[in-house]
């Protein structure tokens, strides 16, 4: 039993260890992004106008963002309530801080969903069914966001910059893409084969004595698409009820610049123009590989919204959107991941101590 409680720490410490390399890079990212987004702006202009920010709309905001989490968190918790997991809302709304964490500090949001389904299955619910509940959220996602963003883009398409209109062009692309991507693979066997074939094919030409071990993930990969399927025939009610909270949840989200707008005391500029400048942003930013869109959101938002801010308020207003919808909750968000390897840290020493004990008592 020696070797496993030093195993363990050693675990711990590289899962630490591994989380603060991703913060140092984070910080690092936020350096350079305030550097070159704040080159042409007086920094301490900006920290005046968001200093005297009026709390009530910054509460509005905050409590947005944790009416966004919620969503999401009952899109998961009711996806697994209906495989018979045992689930509370609570768990499911801490998995989606988890998430929250890791899609903000690894490249193009990579680490996210893989960790949180992690962190699921480490509480005993299984992980094909984390998987689908993941995969048909994502779907509600690109839905949501391809149909704002395409409204937003029209709408607005008169006062952006070109280099923001081909930006949003590439994220409308990415984004068009991966939701055909994940549809064909959900609902399509036949061509979803076509392109593992085609894909392994030229993959043989870089690593052809890898080809059987690719062939064997893809293939598992495909089985939970699948699976979601099946869900989906069976559940529609579900399914659709799913797609809509994350509609909302988007909309939610896109709520947020009107709340800065009016916590900085400005009128002028509709509701409805400011929020779909955010779906276009969201859009332009979201098939970045940087974490958390660092850097290309704050220069999207100085360019999108300098017209409803003006200039003086602008360099204030990107600092209080960008704190109420990330940076804050990056740091809320690491606290509740660091507390939860903590606790399941102690559950597993003391699952090994009632072993021990156990086994004592039958000797």
């Amino acid at each position: 039993m020696e070797p496993d409680k030093k195993k363990q720490p050693d675990n711990i410490q590289k899962t630490f260890k591994r989380i603060f390399i991703y913060i140092l890079i984070f910080v690092g990212l936020i350096g350079l992004t305030f550097f070159l987004v704040f080159k042409d702006q007086d920094l301490g202009e900006a920290l005046d106008v968001y200093s005297n920010a009026k709390f009530g709309f910054v509460t509005l905001g905050l409590a947005l963002m944790l009416g966004y989490f919620a969503i999401e968190a009952w899109n998961i918790y009711s996806i697994l309530k209906s495989f018979g997991e045992k689930i509370t809302f609570w768990q499911a709304y801490k998995f989606t801080l988890i998430g929250f964490f890791f899609c903000s500090v690894t490249p193009g949001a990579s680490g996210g969903q893989p960790l949180e389904i992690y962190y699921m299955t480490k509480e005993k619910i299984s992980g094909a069914h984390a998987t689908l509940a993941l995969l048909i959220q994502l779907c509600g996602v690109q839905i949501s966001v391809l149909m704002l963003g395409i409204i937003g883009l029209l709408v607005s398409l008169s006062i952006m910059e070109s280099s923001i209109i081909w930006l949003t062009i590439i994220g409308l692309i990415i984004n068009g893409v991966a939701l055909a991507a994940l549809l064909i693979g959900v609902f399509s066997k036949k061509i979803t084969k076509k392109f593992v074939d085609f894909f392994l094919y030229v993959f043989a030409f870089f690593k052809r004595d890898k080809v059987e071990e690719k062939r064997k993930s893809i293939n598992a990969s495909l089985e939970q698409y699948s699976n979601s399927a099946k869900y989906i025939k069976t559940h529609q009610k579900e399914f659709w009820l799913c797609i809509g909270r994350t509609f909302l949840q988007m909309v939610v989200y896109f709520f947020i610049p009107f709340c800065v707008y009016k916590a900085l005391g400005l009128s002028g500029t509709s509701f409805l123009q400011l929020f779909f400048l955010q779906a276009v942003l969201f859009m332009a930013t979201s098939g970045l590989p940087l974490p958390g869109a660092i850097g290309a959101s704050e220069a999207a938002f100085l360019s999108l919204y300098g017209l409803a801010f003006g200039e003086d308020m602008l360099g204030g207003a990107v600092l209080l959107n960008r704190s109420i919808s990330f940076y804050w909750f990056v740091i809320v968000t690491m606290v509740v991941v660091f507390v939860n390897i903590v606790r399941l840290r102690k559950i597993k020493e003391a699952r090994k101590d009632a072993e021990n004990e156990l086994k004592k008592d039958t000797q």
